[in-house]
């Protein structure tokens, strides 16, 4: 038989094993059934798990092939779901990553399996003499009920999204995952240029990762959401996989001490533009700038500005409802920097209800200059910028990141793959 090449990896590499195809049988190997069978005396005796014929298995079951008397040199695994889920799943299905252990005779899947599929293992091993047997086994994959299905609601950034240095990724899915780590390892960041970072849970249902420090500027990202078969609780799976594909743009910092009443703006290191400004009055929580590692969220060309919406219904004590121009958001907590042509004391003292206000004209350049994640760090208030509060996840250092992670390893965004293990936990 004419052994495919290449398609054998070590230990804990994720990459694709096998690419669906044709069955490769020619005449002399042998085929081997799914339950061990072997190609004749002397020939490597080969077991592919889940068991030949079986039906309804769990999707994030492994698939482990065992060679006796013999080594692993292919696996293949085909999968064919059902038309229910699709072409975006069924492109999904064709390949499958793996690994084989030290001695070459035991090779198991690094990914999950498409609910609801026919799949077909294909695996061959040669013996000392260099006589090959190859085993085809087939079983079914258990359908997930759409009301039982793990979806996403939305994610930040986007696939074509322009963004700054510190732009996390945030995958928001559409129930509580109570296998925090079979999700985190399912989902695989990799950049241009790789460095560590992790994934944290703000609540049940939404993961982000961040990278130990801000991204080089200037390059590309890609997160691989390889989801289709994973649990994210008993029963609940999800039945698809997702790409991001996003650029990192320039670096653009900005900072403000806000006893200063200036923001100076740095771009790729070297100073960009001083803005005079005013910030919180200070006068109460609410009214205190937060200081802290912000990341610029969203923006707005106007906006209606209502204290309602972050506790200060109308009528009650310091509410307001206003139209802002050129906003850009900062926190969760009601933070912009936006233009505010009424206040006559921009640059020379804190007036605003913790907003940053600006001249017209700088708030319209510093909104039109923005890229959802760009730095903006303060200094010189009492009031801390919560973790969670927006995009604040730089106010956790890397080691309370880290500590934070469910797997509490980090990935290096080099392509190698994720932590740990995608499939069923067994305990």
């Amino acid at each position: 038989m004419v052994a495919v090449k290449g398609q054998i990896y070590g230990a804990g590499t994720q990459r694709t094993a096998a690419v669906a195809g044709a069955v490769l049988v020619l005449s002399s190997c042998s085929l081997g059934g799914g339950d061990g069978e072997d190609g004749g005396p002397g020939s490597a005796r080969v077991t592919i798990t889940p068991a030949p014929d079986s039906a309804d298995v769990a999707p994030d079951t492994p698939v482990v092939v065992e060679a006796e008397d013999g080594t692993i040199t292919d696996v293949r695994i085909e999968q064919t779901p059902t038309e229910e889920l699709g072409e975006e799943a069924a492109a999904d299905a064709g390949t499958a990553a793996g690994h084989l252990d030290e001695e070459g005779s035991a090779w198991t899947s690094d990914r999950n399996l498409v609910p609801g599929a026919s799949v077909s293992v294909h695996a061959t091993a040669e013996n000392e003499g260099g006589t090959e047997t190859e085993v085809v086994s087939e079983f079914a994959t258990a359908a997930v009920a759409e009301e039982d299905r793990l979806e996403l609601v939305s994610n930040f950034p986007v696939s074509g999204d322009v963004v700054g240095v510190g732009m996390p990724v945030v995958i928001n899915f559409d129930r509580a995952v109570e296998r925090k780590e079979q999700v985190e390892n399912s989902m695989e960041v990799a950049s241009d240029e790789p460095v560590e970072g992790a994934w944290n849970w703000v609540g049940d249902d939404t993961a982000v990762f961040r990278p130990k420090e801000y991204w080089e500027p200037y390059q590309d990202v890609q997160v691989d959401l390889r989801l289709a078969g994973v649990a994210a609780d008993e029963g609940i799976h999800a039945v698809r996989d997702h790409t991001i594909e996003f650029e990192v743009g320039r670096e653009q910092i900005s900072t403000m001490h806000v006893p200063d009443h200036e923001m100076v703006v740095e771009v790729d290191g070297e100073h960009e533009r001083t803005i005079p400004v005013s910030n919180g009055a200070g006068e109460r929580e609410f009214d205190t700038t937060t200081s802290g590692i912000h990341l610029t969220m969203e923006k707005y060309t106007s906006l209606v500005m209502d204290s309602a919406t972050v506790g200060i219904p109308e009528g009650s004590p310091g509410h307001y409802r206003m139209d802002v121009d050129h906003a850009v958001r900062t926190s969760n907590s009601g933070e912009f920097t936006h233009a505010a042509p009424w206040n006559g004391q921009i640059g020379s003292a804190n007036t605003s209800n913790g907003c940053t206000n600006m001249s017209d004209a700088d708030a319209r350049w510093f909104h039109d200059e923005s890229l959802m994640g760009d730095i903006l760090e303060t200094t010189g208030t009492d009031r801390e910028l919560e973790w969670d509060n927006g995009w604040g996840f730089y106010q956790r250092s890397w080691e309370e990141w880290l500590d934070n992670s469910v797997t509490g390893e980090p990935q290096t965004t080099d392509g190698s793959g994720t932590p740990g293990d995608v499939h069923a936990d067994e305990t």
